[in-house]
């Protein structure tokens, strides 16, 4: 396996957090610094992203899942909480099949169990169709504008931008083959941990049928709608989110 990049800051029980489509580690600051105090924070750039952009991306979720189990293994890190957004809640939740007895407590945030995210602010083919004319950059500036309530005028809608305009082409379009092979459905009832569902109002990339599937489908889950918010809720209110998750890892 290549080493994966990372962020680890802290010391406690782990709480391991993973980003979305077109971001990285560097997303996760605010939770670092929330949490480095209480946990061992631990925040992979995945396949393809961040500090891992020269590995090209893999074209299903679950073999993202086993990249990041793999490189937890190799950080010596067995049972851990785990969070994922967007994409990366595809992940974890995939993570939480995979590896059931090592997952002490699971986040969904800003997610959900259906690849091929009905009710997005575009289609699959069109964010393809687009990657191939416009290129990544173009894309992943467009893309990561509705992510925010204030669209390019968002505080950190830089660092988002950024982080798009690493991502080769390759890998950009690999995720989106991902989505589409991957439904979750089925296995929701296999998820045994305690769960916590979490989506900010506003989203325009998970329509509210997701997270309701997730809060349904779930048995040990409780559901957390923030308000006046869309995709990126711990950036747009972060002390509301991290109220929230430390209330719940708590």
């Amino acid at each position: 396996m290549t080493a994966l990049g990372y962020q680890r800051e802290g010391a406690g029980p782990s709480l391991v957090l993973v980003h979305g489509y077109l971001g990285g580690s560097a997303m996760w600051a605010g939770q670092i610094a929330a949490f480095r105090d209480t946990h061992d924070v631990i925040a992979p750039d995945l396949p393809g992203f961040g500090r891992s952009a020269d590995i090209t991306a893999p074209d299903r979720i679950e073999d993202f899942s086993r990249c990041v189990l793999e490189h937890l293994d190799t950080l010596g890190v067995e049972r851990f909480a785990l969070l994922g957004h967007s994409m990366g809640g595809m992940v974890v939740q995939q993570m939480a099949v995979d590896a059931p007895d090592r997952v002490s407590q699971l986040v969904c945030y800003g997610t959900g169990p259906v690849g091929i995210l009905p009710g997005r602010f575009e289609t699959i083919d069109e964010s393809r169709a687009r990657l191939h004319r416009d290129g990544v950059a173009t894309t992943a500036r467009r893309i990561a504008a509705t992510w925010f309530r204030d669209g390019e005028a968002a505080a950190d809608y830089p660092l988002c931008e950024e982080l798009g305009a690493m991502v080769s082409l390759d890998s950009a379009l690999a995720c989106l083959t991902a989505w589409q092979h991957w439904d979750g459905r089925a296995a929701l009832s296999d998820i045994a941990c305690e769960t916590l569902v979490l989506w900010g109002d506003g989203d325009r990339s998970y329509d509210w049928s997701q997270p309701q599937a997730l809060w349904q489908g779930i048995a040990d889950s409780r559901l957390a709608v923030v308000p006046g918010c869309a995709h990126n809720v711990h950036h747009e209110k972060p002390a509301l989110f991290n109220a929230i998750l430390g209330d719940f890892l708590r």
